[in-house]
């Protein structure tokens, strides 16, 4: 309850009567007021303001007036008890808070406080003090007699009330009461047992002239308390008619208002506000009609999904049903004929589901199982479709699939794959039996058993075929997951396109709507305030909120009316072409019920697993023939070039399988592999015991060796490790030769070791042939060497040969050749340790530790037949200088018999071992026959002292000396005296 101190001009009437708002106004002049104290306190007033300058309607409101107070300022002054004005008029009309809210301050004023009455304050307090000592001292004459005259007439006053009897003073007074009358006027006095006398007419003219002059004492009283007052009175009585006189200016002034308010509202208000609810009016006629078009096209939904449905697009039903869900929720909720449409289109859409499912299915089997040659890879009609291609459909399909979650149609396909699988096994059988008269197949009725009486040949041609079933099967079911995961990624891209766009847009929306929103809803609050009586602002501003939401779910619905009604225009095409419902369009509105981006990856996973799983699937099957056949050990009985086929054959199929699904499948390799190790196992026992039957019929003599041999060998230096093409002999042909040319070296050999050539020259082309046999086979190559290697030092060294093939001696050219045989297998040792680390992995050359346990052991055995040779000279040289005596003749029989030994073991020897092995070989010798010598002389006491026995001994020892180096390549040798009479200088 305050109103302003001081208020800005306010707006004045123009000559043409429309309010016009002041600017920059000069300050009023203020006229003086009289005041009116302690009753009704004025507030203060600029300049008079005539009829013309009330409130406005029109100009603005951006200053503060006298007319900005929130409280009737006559009401609060006729009653300011609050208790009494809670339910009054104003609070009935205006609320509670009309009294009680705070007034905005003035802008145009200060805050004005104590502190600025400080320094007026400091300067008047001493004179203050000073003043009221002075009236202590020396008080005021008028004063003084007043306040002495007031209390005389006070004391006078008082002293005539007291006559009066206290009975008049009491507040419950009352004459009707009895005892009140009766006390006040005594008629007892008055009523005697005769008439009226003297006396009582004196008695009651004493009472009354007493009773008057009580009144007269009280009316005295009386005027004396108004005559003290009568200055306020008076006052209040002026300010009265003043307040009076206001009131009737304020009345006539919001009379011309209320006159010129309603000829601005009939002028300006009521034309537009006619005009602006025809167009609320239009537009709800317009959303009235938008509604039931709306009700219309939902009520041709299930028609519509049914004609949708009729021609397998699942997608465009699915939408359909899922955007008429949408449109029951949000626009058509609670309306009564469409109370059961939402639980039939839910029992709808779980019939597609198993509709799609089955569909899908259906699909799978019938592309699974076609026949496989001369087939597209996806086919181009399906038999209930006639213009929409296979590729479309299986689109669709999937499209529907994951719209719904319905991920489970993955192990679907994996089932109808597993069948398909074990279909085309039976198929390929059935097929190549046929073709196949010894073979009844009514007797024999399992296939099994039908493969086993199949021979090699057959039976391969059978295995071929089904591999090349499996592979034309695994690129069928590739060219459908590849189809599939372009779905599910172009799913997966929209997702994320989506989520870009609604990004955008959202962070797009936030920066324009956010200035534009209050205004705009501010301006629909007022429009609402105008248009719609009785409205407060803030009701106002709710509404045209809760309008602006339903104009965004109208227009959502009207899109999705669209939409319904587009489904609809598309379902009633008769063109395939033009009815095809866009799978990216209609999943970009379906996106909340797709799967998530995580599932989506997963799937993309299990498409790639599912390839893995059929190339597996594959790989059994074949697994399966091969075992089958091999149950009767006829894959064990194949000859190597068999084997090497059936490997060939296998490994191509794992190696395209393995660049077309990307998967290394390992069971048909194990299946090869137990059936390679069978294969190594009789490959190295029949080799092994030819090896074996050609050492025991060996008899140890040069051998000639053929053209195709010494063929080999050049191939083998050549570094082609391969056994050459069997050549048709030619009369034309070149005849065997003695040696066998390696590198330029003679090598003197049996026919075993030639045999033996060829032999691992098997075993490495078989390796290169089966790559995956290549540690077994190197195992047991090492195994023949070993074998080879042992067995000879059994017959040579240990003259086993002697009984075995009936030798009468081991003769030093038996020796040599064996040596010489062992060096030619040496030299080969390092070319085949090279060709198989070629064929192993990193992981496996520990077992090429082999070779050189080989060669250690094979160079062991060349030195010990060295040593027998030399042992051999040795024993004869001990025999025959022991019967040496030196005595004429000259040279003696002992130097002639050993000279003619030594020519023995050098023309036996010297045409099979290298010019250095000779050499080396007949200085130890030599060295030996100088032991022997020298241990003869010092038994028989001869020195070196120049007499006869010392001659004869140099004669001899020249004699040796001669015939020795008469040798062929021995021209170092020589015995030397100095060395034989070195011990006795």
């Amino acid at each position: 309850m305050a109103s302003s101190h001081g208020s800005s001009p306010v707006p004045r009437g123009g000559r043409d009567g429309i309010y016009h708002k002041e600017r920059d106004a000069p300050p009023a002049r203020c006229r003086s007021v009289r005041s009116l104290p302690d009753v009704c306190p004025k507030e203060p007033t600029g300049e008079r303001r005539g009829l013309c300058d009330g409130p406005s309607v029109v100009a603005e409101h951006d200053r503060w007036t006298v007319y900005s107070s929130k409280v009737n300022l006559p009401a609060a002054l006729n009653d300011p008890r609050l208790a009494k004005r809670e339910s009054d008029f104003f609070t009935k009309t205006w609320g509670l808070d009309f009294a009680e809210t705070e007034v905005m301050p003035s802008f145009y004023l200060p805050n004005i406080t104590r502190e600025h009455f400080g320094p007026y304050l400091q300067e008047m307090a001493q004179r203050e003090r000073i003043h009221e000592r002075c009236k202590t001292i020396c008080p005021n004459k008028d004063d003084v007699d007043a306040a002495s005259s007031v209390a005389t007439n006070h004391d006078k006053s008082r002293a005539e009330l007291e006559q009066v009897p206290k009975i008049f003073m009491k507040p419950e007074f009352a004459l009707e009461d009895p005892a009140t009358f009766n006390s006040v006027l005594p008629w007892s006095h008055f009523n005697s047992a005769g008439g009226k006398s003297s006396r009582d007419v004196a008695s009651s003219k004493l009472l009354q002239e007493k009773l008057s002059h009580y009144l007269d004492v009280v009316e005295v009283s009386i005027a004396r308390q108004i005559s003290l007052r009568s200055d306020a009175f008076f006052h209040a009585m002026s300010s009265q008619h003043e307040l009076q006189d206001r009131l009737q200016e304020t009345q006539r002034a919001v009379a011309v208002l209320r006159g010129r308010t309603a000829a601005i509202d009939r002028i300006m208000c009521q034309g537009p506000l006619q005009a602006l609810r025809t167009a609320l009016t239009r537009n709800n006629c317009v959303k009235l009609h938008n509604k039931l078009k709306l009700m219309a096209a939902v009520h041709q939904t299930q028609p519509t999904v049914q004609l949708l449905l009729s021609t397998s697009e699942f997608v465009g039903a699915l939408e359909l049903i899922s955007t008429t869900k949408e449109v029951l929720q949000q626009e058509l909720q609670g309306i009564h004929s469409f109370r059961h449409l939402g639980s039939q289109l839910c029992e709808l859409e779980k019939l597609i589901d198993k509709m799609m499912v089955e569909d899908f299915s259906m699909y799978a089997r019938s592309d699974l199982n076609r026949v496989l040659k001369d087939e597209p890879l996806v086919l181009e009609k399906v038999h209930n479709t006639t213009a929409a291609s296979q590729k479309e459909r299986l689109e669709s399909l999937v499209f529907g699939l994951l719209r719904q979650r319905k991920l489970v149609f993955l192990d679907i396909y994996s089932d109808e794959t597993i069948m398909a699988a074990k279909a085309i096994v039976s198929q390929c059988v059935v097929e190549n039996v046929l073709n196949i008269e010894d073979i009844d197949t009514e007797v024999v009725t399992k296939l099994f058993d039908q493969m086993r009486l199949m021979t090699f040949p057959q039976w391969f041609e059978l295995l071929r075929n089904i591999f090349e079933s499996f592979l034309l099967f695994l690129q069928r079911i590739k060219a459908t997951l590849s189809v599939i995961k372009n779905v599910v990624l172009e799913v997966l891209a929209s997702n994320q396109r989506n989520r870009l766009l609604e990004e955008a847009a959202g962070s797009g929306a936030s920066v324009q709507e956010a200035p534009r929103g209050p205004s705009l809803l501010q301006g629909e609050a007022e429009l609402a305030y105008l248009t719609h009586e009785g409205l407060f602002i803030s009701d106002a501003l709710n509404e045209a909120q809760q309008q602006q939401q339903q104009q965004q779910v109208q227009d959502q619905s009207s899109a999705v009316g669209s939409r319904i009604q587009q489904s609809r225009a598309e379902a009633a095409g008769s063109d395939s072409a033009e009815t095809s419902i866009s799978t990216e369009q209609s999943f970009m509105s379906a996106e909340n019920m797709m799967p998530s981006d995580l599932e989506l990856n997963r799937v993309i996973n299990n498409l790639q697993e599912l390839l893995h799983t059929a190339s597996d699937v594959s790989h059994d099957r074949c697994v399966k023939v091969l075992t089958a056949r091999a149950k009767d050990g006829s894959l064990a009985r194949l000859s190597s070039a068999e084997f090497v086929c059936l490997s060939q054959a296998v490994e191509g199929f794992v190696r395209d399988t393995e660049e077309l699904c990307s998967r290394r499948s390992v069971s048909l390799r194990g299946a090869l592999q137990s059936q390679a190790n069978r294969f190594v196992h009789r490959f190295h026992d029949e080799r092994k015991t030819k090896l074996s039957l050609l050492l025991d019929n060996e008899r140890w003599k040069q051998a000639e060796v053929p053209a195709e041999f010494q063929d080999l060998v050049n191939s083998i230096a050549d570094g082609r490790i391969t056994l050459p093409e069997r050549k048709i002999p030619a009369p034309e042909d070149r005849k065997p030769a003695e040696f066998l040319l390696v590198n330029g070296q003679k090598y003197a050999v049996v026919g075993t070791v030639l045999l033996l050539i060829r032999i691992f020259l098997e075993y490495c082309q078989c390796v290169n042939d089966i790559p995956s046999i290549a540690t077994d086979m190197l195992t047991r190559l090492s195994d023949l060497l070993k074998h080879f290697n042992s067995r000879s030092c059994q017959l040579v060294l240990g003259a086993g040969a002697l009984q075995v093939v009936g030798l009468k001696t081991i003769t030093t050219k038996n020796l040599a050749l064996a040596s010489r045989c062992l060096q030619l297998v040496v030299h080969y040792i390092p070319i085949i340790r090279a060709h198989f680390e070629t064929k192993l992995q990193p992981k496996q050359f520990s077992v090429l530790r082999h070779f050189d346990h080989i060669t250690k052991d094979y160079n062991d055995h060349v030195a010990e037949i060295s040593a027998k040779l030399v042992a051999i000279m040795d024993s004869l040289f001990e025999k025959v200088l022991s019967r040496y005596e030196v005595k004429a003749p000259m040279p003696s029989a002992c130097f002639r018999n050993a000279c003619k030994q030594m020519a023995k073991m050098h023309e036996a020897i010297s045409e099979l071992l290298p010019e250095d092995q000779t050499q080396m070989l007949f200085l130890r010798i030599n060295a030996s026959f100088k032991m022997h010598l020298k241990r003869q002389l010092a038994r028989l006491g001869v020195v070196n002292d120049g007499g006869p026995q010392n001659g004869l001994v140099v004669v001899d020892v020249a004699f040796y000396t001669d015939n020795v180096q008469a040798l062929k390549n021995l021209d170092r040798l020589e015995l030397n005296m100095a060395e034989i009479w070195e011990q006795k200088r």
